[in-house]
């Protein structure tokens, strides 16, 4: 489902270099597979995929179509990974611009209260359902804007408890005890289950459900990659799964001086897939002073505001271009009588040839400057094939970030700006 190729970084990297990391990949990757290393506890996105709950899937299903049946709009509230995932899913498979169904909207993720309002005067008129998505149910973002969502919907509709799903801790935490006091239905984030790794669990599966996707073909996809990369220790390099070979990359490029990643996209639908990757790796790897700095663009569009950087700029940034194989792209180049443009040698052409052209001309030009390239490409833009690149982000960093000595499962840093945040509210 995945093809990875490196050979644009390998050609970058010293030897002794390359072949200390993969030997360090190894140790890492069978830290993860045995579940000894740090964070351990912190291992359920990878243990549900060992033995799939067939049953949630179906619960999950049903009720996102009633929604379907009932709602115009589904509001997901949430911050980091309570909604990127479900964000980039959605944004990489459902159609950009929507005729029918529901309109799958996020909200809680900053605290803008000009959007808010434009929100709710959005939703006047409307039947409208609130998913809440928080362990504790105190986070600042999304809480404040649920007291104002759920202020909504109990002015709006007679049956308000019908109308707000809660996505929270099975048996703590103020959202639990409020669902329980109001009725309202609950779904479980497992508590093995970190936020930036939970798009597989209800957090992200009922919007995702909602928005008209097949959540069981993403969750399997994801279960066909873990198959083939989570379950069985290597002995030696040649024995890493694609996932740490990956991983091993990109610590290599990391301590010969690059500095920055740069996942590269030339699939508009996969921006948002990229924002989260973003999350997965910065709030995984930035610890002690370590880290690669996760940033994303998306070409061609940015070609032509950071591609002068990339091409000739402080050569500490290395790609990593995801793309799609088989684009399903019907929509052909028009041929005009006037061919103001010199553009008609492209007449009868599709985007996707074009798009594959600019892709591997840019590859070409990068890698022949002084930036290293790796590339992960997806056969297709389907559920499947998302949800196997999903387990093989999580599985590279988890393995990147040991192979750093640091903790992948913890975010002290955003403990600390949360810590400030609050005492400066409180003292006001």
């Amino acid at each position: 489902m995945l093809h990875t190729d490196f050979s644009g970084a390998d050609a970058r990297i010293a030897d002794d270099v390359l072949a200390g990391a993969q030997r360090r990949a190894v140790d890492a990757h069978n830290l993860l597979v045995s579940g000894t290393g740090p964070g351990n506890k912190w291992l359920g996105w990878r243990t549900m995929l060992a033995a799939p709950n067939d049953a949630l899937l179906e619960r999950l299903d049903r009720l996102a179509n009633e929604i379907r049946e009932e709602a115009d709009v589904l509001v997901c509230v949430g911050i980091g990974g309570s909604y990127l995932g479900a964000d980039a899913v959605i944004a990489a498979l459902a159609p950009a611009f929507r005729s029918h169904g529901v309109d799958v909207i996020f909200a809680g993720h900053h605290l803008s209260g000009t959007y808010l309002d434009s929100l709710l005067r959005h939703l006047e008129g409307k039947s409208v359902y609130v998913n809440v998505i928080s362990k504790s149910g105190t986070t600042l973002e999304p809480a404040l804007a649920f007291r104002v969502l759920r202020g909504f919907v109990e002015r709006s509709f007679d049956n308000p408890e019908a109308r707000i799903v809660v996505t929270t801790s099975r048996d703590s935490g103020a959202l639990q005890h409020l669902a329980s006091d109001k009725g309202y239905r609950q779904f479980v984030i497992p508590d093995d289950v970190g936020g930036r790794f939970s798009v597989l669990t209800p957090v992200g599966l009922l919007p995702i459900a909602v928005a008209g996707l097949d959540i069981r073909s993403l969750f399997y996809g994801a279960v066909s990659m873990y198959t083939n990369t989570g379950t069985a220790s290597a002995t030696s390099p040649q024995e890493l799964p694609a996932a740490a070979a990956y991983a091993a990359r990109r610590i290599a490029l990391y301590e010969s001086g690059y500095k920055t990643e740069l996942l590269a996209t030339m699939e508009p639908e996969l921006a948002r897939l990229g924002a989260w990757w973003q999350q997965l790796f910065g709030e995984s790897e930035g610890k002690d002073g370590k880290g690669l700095f996760p940033a994303v663009s998306t070409f061609t569009t940015d070609l032509h505001s950071l591609g002068q950087f990339i091409q000739d700029g402080d050569p500490t940034v290395f790609e990593s271009f995801l793309i799609v194989r088989n684009v399903s792209d019907s929509l052909t180049i028009p041929e005009t009588d006037d061919n103001l443009d010199g553009l008609n040698y492209l007449a009868g052409r599709t985007f996707s040839h074009v798009n594959r052209a600019a892709f591997e001309g840019t590859r070409e030009a990068h890698s022949s400057g002084t930036t290293p390239v790796m590339q992960i490409a997806l056969e297709r833009r389907t559920e499947e094939h998302v949800g196997a690149v999903i387990y093989f982000f999580q599985h590279a960093v988890a393995v990147g970030a040991y192979m750093l000595g640091v903790n992948p499962f913890d975010q002290p840093g955003v403990e600390a700006y949360k810590k400030g945040m609050l005492s400066r509210l409180k003292q006001a």
